[in-house]
């Protein structure tokens, strides 16, 4: 077997042939060394070295073909999880504490946007009024970090928000071209 991944919480309950084929093993955890022993002993492995707390983040490896002791490495993020909640916080519903709300000077307006589909399409169809209130307060930067947690986002929008010389238009493009940037929309049109 060349390039195969397995995965278990049970080392001791892998199958020995497949154990035999393991060469490199990777643990997590409170007690990574632990699980590193477990598989050393139904490998017939020998382990050297000596049990060390992981700091958050990090993982501990172990080269069993080289005999040597293992190591310890900061695990890179994860993009599946962001991609994930990039789609929960563009297409899915935020509970309306957490929606933004369209209500303009006057607070005449009570437009949620639930989401940033939403948002992209409410942003599209108020007045400029409305959008300028909003927009020169800093509404938009602030609700993308705080309710949609993207701080990347807010900042770009931030920047936007600062261009006092950018027509409602022009900066309407801009914060939607930003949303772009960061989220894939489905093919709606948005």
């Amino acid at each position: 077997m060349h390039g195969m991944l397995f995965v278990t919480v049970h080392p001791d309950r892998v199958s020995q042939p497949v154990l035999q084929a393991v060469d490199t093993v990777v643990a997590l955890g409170d007690e990574p060394f632990r699980t590193l022993q477990s598989f050393a002993e139904r490998k017939g492995a020998i382990l050297q070295g000596t049990s060390t707390p992981l700091n958050p983040g990090q993982a501990m490896i172990w080269r069993c073909k080289d005999g040597l002791a293992p190591s310890t490495f900061v695990m890179a993020l994860s993009n599946a999880e962001r991609r994930r909640h990039r789609r929960k916080y563009a297409e899915g519903e935020l509970p309306p504490e957490r929606s933004f709300y369209f209500r303009g000077p006057e607070g005449k307006l009570n437009l949620r946007a639930q989401n940033l589909i939403v948002f992209r399409q409410l942003a599209e169809g108020v007045d400029d009024v409305t959008w300028l209130y909003h927009l020169r307060k800093g509404d938009y930067s602030r609700w993308m970090e705080t309710a949609i947690k993207d701080p990347s986002l807010a900042r770009m929008v931030h920047q936007v928000e600062d261009m006092l010389s950018l027509s409602p238009r022009e900066s309407r493009q801009r914060v939607a071209h930003a949303i772009e940037e960061r989220y894939t929309f489905p093919a709606t049109g948005v």
